[in-house]
């Protein structure tokens, strides 16, 4: 469905203003070539704070109270 809607807005803009569209269609590869280091370093940084937050929060957590 998310495929379908994007193909359409595609086919909308097409119409519209035919170079955008185009100048779009082949620079969606690079932007996705972009995105994939950007993702990696987003899951690193998550994980890192998820062991900041662990670290700090097991006193508590050996202590007895309850998250």
């Amino acid at each position: 469905m998310k495929a379908l809607l994007l193909f359409v807005g595609w086919l909308i803009l097409m119409v519209l203003c035919w170079p955008i569209a185009i100048l779009a269609l082949v620079l969606w590869p690079l932007v996705l070539l972009i995105s994939i280091p950007l993702s990696i370093i987003g899951i690193g940084v998550g994980a890192a704070l998820s062991l900041l937050k662990a670290i700090l929060y097991l006193p508590a957590r050996l202590l007895g109270h309850r998250a």
